[in-house]
């Protein structure tokens, strides 16, 4: 049946199954959906922190309940084994969904700031927070139902209303979260969905929402940069990937092979925290190569069994990028330990492990996203931080060490959003912690309290207490004051309490001053 230009068509990636078509959102249909968006905002933002509490955790209990049939689809539409669709995909947003709605109340409540002297002249300040409207939010499709899910939680905890433009891999997966929401007993436009590809994601940005949520390319995120800026709308940009993994000779290296296993493969490489470079000290190459190929080969590649470590790659063109970057592996002069083969005529291909890769090479620079892992080597510490920030990216990385001293040291100077010691990739799924990357990896943060922070309007109230005489720096202006103000950048502004008083008679004149001119 021949695609129709104003529908989607979603197809199990495993076996080139239909799955389904959706109709496509016109540009139209999305800016009334903004519009909507916030009509309903009005009254939402107006719920208490309870309510909201409330029907996150309903929201919950429907995934809970119907969690198999989701992991399911999951697994079909996106090409992941079920076992991560419920490991990184499922059981990640039900504890970030219970986090912020028992804990965004308190990471939202009003804040005191201190301000120093001016508090002994009766002043005051504090912060709070207000919703900003409308959320769009724009994910990926490598993991369609916890990004685009986490992220609307955390809006509508912070009193925002949401609008999801899912990718058109994974439609279903959006209308999914759309129908959670609804049946959990959100208010209407308080989750809606819109489906289509980029140019659905480009009217929704266009439709000027109050915050942009972008889950992507670097491409596509400059573009939507470019696109929110004629608005004004701010954007969190969360793009790609180039992740260092820098094993040192004392590291435990059956931990290290099992973690660069994992981390290099899991959701076949098409995470943008995959492993995709590991720098292992030259003395203990061979060995945790070894390591790594001996586990690689007990992976079982397929489309379904509770046994498959790795599933089917997203699109053709995923699987053209990871071709072209081991055939130029190759080329280049690095070996193909294991893998490097795809099954003809599918979307598998088979975990990769690759020696002899250096920097040089230009499948070390690019995103691969894709089930490969290249192996470089170092000789010294400082050589090793050089080479894992010799990248345009910087969103997570890891360092292997039995001396948590270095680990640390090393870990302070690699230039990544997110960095792990003795550990890889899982941070993303831990929802208290923020998630965002240095340089071309994005802008902004989601998770954690800074990625809270994203989603409100920060206000200053600032209030004097003792609101009976004038203060001294207002007008008009005359010798006394130009006296009064010197003294105020001379001990005032030094934030000594000793110095400030002997400014005191000075500022009394100041002020009798302006009271007999009133």
């Amino acid at each position: 049946m021949p695609q129709r230009t104003d529908e989607i068509t979603s197809t199990d990636p495993a076996t080139g199954e239909e799955i389904g078509r959706l109709a496509v959102t016109s540009p139209e249909e999305v800016a009334d959906a903004v519009t909507r968006g916030r009509e309903a905002f009005q009254s939402w933002r107006k719920t208490t922190f309870t309510e909201r509490k409330r029907l996150v955790m309903a929201a919950r209990e429907v995934i809970l309940s119907e969690m198999d049939e989701i992991a399911l689809l999951i697994s079909r539409e996106s090409g992941k084994p079920v076992a991560e669709a419920l490991s990184m995909e499922i059981a990640p947003v039900l504890d970030l969904m219970q986090h912020f709605a028992r804990n965004a109340e308190r990471l939202l409540k009003p804040r005191r700031i201190g301000i120093g002297l001016y508090a002994l002249m009766g002043r005051s300040s504090k912060m709070v927070y207000h919703p900003l409207g409308v959320v769009g939010i724009i994910p990926a499709w490598n993991y369609p139902f916890s990004i685009p899910l986490g992220e609307a939680v955390m809006a509508l905890m912070a009193g925002n209303t949401v609008v999801i433009k899912p990718s058109e891999l994974t439609p279903f997966i959006g209308l999914k979260i759309g129908e959670i929401f609804a049946k959990a007993g959100f208010p209407v436009d308080a989750v809606q969905v819109v489906c289509g590809a980029g140019d659905t994601g480009a009217a929704l940005v266009e439709a000027a929402p109050d915050k942009i949520m972008f889950t992507g390319s670097v491409a596509t995120g400059k573009r939507i940069a470019v696109a929110a800026a004629k608005n004004l709308t701010s954007t969190v940009l969360e793009l790609g990937g180039k992740d260092p993994m820098i094993v040192f000779e004392d590291a435990n290296l059956d931990l290290a092979a099992g973690a660069a296993v994992w981390g290099a493969f899991c959701n076949a490489g098409q995470s943008c925290s995959s492993v995709e470079r590991l720098y292992v000290h030259e003395s203990v190459a061979k060995e945790l190569t070894a390591k790594i190929v001996e586990r690689t080969k007990l992976l079982k590649v397929g489309g379904s069994g509770d046994d498959v470590s790795l599933g089917a790659m997203s699109s053709e063109r995923q699987v053209a990028i990871v071709e072209d970057h081991v055939a130029q592996f190759i080329a280049d002069g690095a070996r193909i330990e294991t893998g490097g083969v795809r099954e003809s005529d599918t979307l598998f291909f088979g975990p990769t492990v690759i020696s002899g890769a250096n920097n040089e090479m230009r499948a070390m620079q690019e995103e691969t996203f894709g089930p490969t892992l290249p192996i470089a080597t170092f000789k010294t510490e400082e050589e090793a931080i050089r080479l894992a920030n010799d990248s345009e990216f910087g969103l997570t990385a890891s360092v292997w060490t039995k001396d948590y001293a270095k680990g640390g040291r090393v870990a302070e100077q690699i230039e990544a959003g997110s960095v792990c010691v003795n550990e890889v990739l899982y941070t993303h799924g831990i929802g208290q912690t923020p998630w965002g990357g240095f340089k071309n990896s994005g802008r902004g943060r989601t998770h954690g309290t800074e990625g809270l922070m994203e989603l409100v309007q920060p206000q200053h109230i600032h209030v004097n207490h003792l609101a009976l005489l004038p203060d001294a720096w207002w007008m008009p202006y005359s010798s006394t004051a130009v006296e009064t103000f010197r003294g105020f950048a001379t001990k005032f502004a030094s934030g000594s309490l000793f110095k400030t008083a002997m400014l005191m008679p000075q500022l009394f004149r100041r002020i009798f001053e302006l009271r007999g001119k009133k």
